[in-house]
């Protein structure tokens, strides 16, 4: 038994919160399949969540979507968008203005895959703990 997400996210219609309602719903079906290693293994997937699409919105043009699977050790959480720039890690603001998103995601995930697509755009992808 796996659960699976594949969610398209446009623009016009707020794309990360529909990012989270759709992970939120993928999570419960994926605890009722197996119970996650540690007790915030929602909220990192969530975070994570969050941020990547937070990401492709703020930083490309054009769609992007949401990929999320139960793997046997390990939720998968991909996100494609349409630009071939990779995502850079910058030395996050004090003041709370942001450059957090990359280094946190990076502590949380046990892997991290970043892939060209034949479009000119990339897949990123991050296994987190489940």
């Amino acid at each position: 038994m796996s659960a699976v997400l594949d969610h398209p996210l446009s623009r016009m219609s707020r794309p990360a919160a529909s990012a989270r309602d759709a992970t939120r719903v993928f999570l419960a079906d994926a605890a009722r399949l197996r119970a996650p290693a540690k007790a915030g293994s929602m909220d990192d997937v969530l975070l994570v969540v969050a941020e990547l699409v937070a990401n492709a919105i703020r930083h490309t043009d054009g769609p992007c979507a949401l990929h999320l699977e139960l793997l046997d050790d390990s939720v998968d959480v991909c996100v494609t968008d349409q630009s071939p720039r990779l995502p850079q890690s910058r030395t996050p603001d004090m003041d709370g203005t942001g450059g957090w998103g990359w280094f946190v995601i990076k502590r949380l995930a046990s892997r991290i895959h970043i892939k060209p697509m034949p479009d000119g755009g990339k897949t990123i992808c991050m296994a987190l703990p489940w």
